[in-house]
């Protein structure tokens, strides 16, 4: 190894060693969502950016819009870094730092960041704590060699993503605090995910009218007609399962009755009774066609039945990530570096979840899902125990962003 090789080695494995430390630093606070009390945690991580040297923009949304959507406290964070005239393109990279509750069956301390077997465990090293780091770093690699670069990098670090991202990347870009014009969010390293699916959350409020047991013909049974509801909407599922997408990797739509709630008591006739709806929308359909299709079903399955009302309110309609013209320059330079730094091409590709990413493309930005991880959320067993990302594949997703980077915003 020449001197200039031994030199590069040592760089790199200094800047891995302060992005590792700089992960396991986020993961150790919690950030749970629920109950999304997340302003702490964002001010943690803006400390963590300013000791690298980033000026940190802090964005507080405030308390209603926050509560509207089920949280406690939301703080946006925004680092810019402008190079040369700064008259290249501006690109944001997302990823957000909230995280769905540890749960059961961890053999590691979900917030002890503990490092085994060359990879970090923790609640958020996966999704998506680890792309605070990558980001970040590649950004830094960036402002430590800026020769030749035009343009503008900002970091989107943001925390309701569990709860749809409508006071994260929405609201960011909403209110006129960023206009990129690409956006890369957080993602795994074996593959550039150009579409994804979406969602609609339904609640379906049946309303009958009481009655004692020993005499349940003087009511209107709210579960009774609950029933029929199902069954419409279990058709359904079936009916969808025979419709593919034609995006590869989508599959086809889907729907589930998550949650059911209800009743008085056991010698009483239910008077109330409300199902939630999970309803996976396809890149092809469109969010409020089906929100109206499916009400329209619920209500056609009750139709005609004596004291029975419905009401169906929607929770969230994320809609899909669709791939907007400018995301093949996004996939070409990815794939590049990847190639360089993987030995391998990462395929383009969709993947049937819903993400932040969407509101920038539904903003009008070419954006697509790159980061730190493995080939499948499985193996990083996110929104699961022992969720954990290896070591390596954030070395890697970090060179691979630093030098997309580099070529986007190539002077000239």
């Amino acid at each position: 190894m020449s001197q200039v090789e031994a030199g590069v080695a040592s760089h790199d494995g200094e800047r891995l060693e302060r992005e590792v430390a700089f992960l396991k630093a986020v993961v150790r606070v919690p950030s749970d969502n629920p109950p999304g009390d997340c302003a702490a945690h964002a001010e943690v991580t803006g400390q963590l950016l300013e000791e690298l040297g980033f000026a940190v923009e802090r964005h507080p949304v405030p308390e209603p819009f926050v509560k509207t959507y089920g949280m406690k406290s939301v703080v946006n964070l925004v680092v810019r870094e402008r190079f040369g005239e700064a008259k290249g393109p501006v690109i944001a990279l997302n990823a957000h730092g909230d995280v769905v509750p540890p749960g059961e069956g961890w053999t590691f301390d979900p917030y002890g960041a503990e490092e085994k077997g060359g990879a970090i465990y923790g609640r958020g090293a996966a999704v998506s704590k680890s792309d605070f780091a990558t980001y970040a770093f590649a950004l830094l690699a960036l402002k430590q060699r800026p020769e030749g670069l035009d343009g503008t990098v900002e970091l989107h670090f943001t925390y309701d993503e569990e709860a749809g991202g409508f006071v994260g990347p929405k609201w960011l870009l909403e209110h006129g605090l960023s206009r990129p014009d690409y956006a890369l969010s957080a993602g795994f390293s074996y593959a550039v995910v150009v579409a994804h699916n979406g969602a609609l959350h339904l609640e379906i409020v049946v309303r009958g009218k009481q009655a004692h047991a020993a005499m349940p013909e003087t009511g209107a049974d709210a579960l009774e007609a609950a029933t029929a509801i199902l069954t419409a909407i279990y058709a359904e599922r079936k009916r969808l399962y025979g419709i593919t997408s034609p995006t590869p990797g989508i599959g086809s739509p889907k729907i589930t009755v998550g949650l059911i709630s209800g009743g008085i008591n056991t010698n009483v006739v239910p008077d109330r009774i409300a199902l939630r709806v999970d309803r996976r929308l396809t890149p092809e359909e469109n969010g409020e066609a089906v929100e109206a299709a499916l009400t329209a079903l619920v209500e056609k399955a009750v139709e005609g039945w004596d004291g029975i009302d419905i009401e169906c309110r929607r929770i969230i309609l994320a809609e899909p990530l669709r791939t907007l013209p400018g995301t093949e320059k996004l996939v070409e330079t990815l794939q590049k570096h990847a190639a360089e730094v993987l030995g391998e091409v990462p395929p383009a590709t969709a993947v049937p979840l819903y993400t932040d990413a969407r509101h920038y493309t539904a903003a009008g930005v070419p954006t697509v899902l790159y980061g730190a991880g493995p080939r499948s959320i499985l193996e990083a067993n996110a929104h699961a125990a022992d969720e954990h990302v290896r070591i390596s594949d954030l070395d890697k997703a970090t060179r691979i962003v630093e030098g997309t980077l580099r070529d986007l915003l190539k002077a000239g």
